[in-house]
């Protein structure tokens, strides 16, 4: 069961791949079907129910896009 939710604001991401590649659990990639209003593909999560909340997603962007919502229990 996921221990969190990965939110990203779609619009200032630049597919950058560091959330991607420390991802713990490599439930995330590069969505290459999807861009946002700058033209960049956005990043997707593929198994959110893995999540583990660690945020290193979240450390890792440079552009502070991403945010992690950590479940209680």
């Amino acid at each position: 069961m996921a221990k969190g939710k990965i939110y990203f604001d779609y619009e200032n991401c630049k597919g950058c791949l560091l959330c991607v590649n420390f991802c713990p659990t490599k439930i995330l990639e590069m969505d290459k079907t999807h861009t946002n209003e700058k033209g960049y593909n956005v990043i997707r999560v593929t198994e959110p129910e893995k999540c583990l909340a660690c945020a290193f997603c979240a450390i890792m962007c440079p552009d502070s896009v991403i945010t992690v919502e950590r479940f209680k229990g």
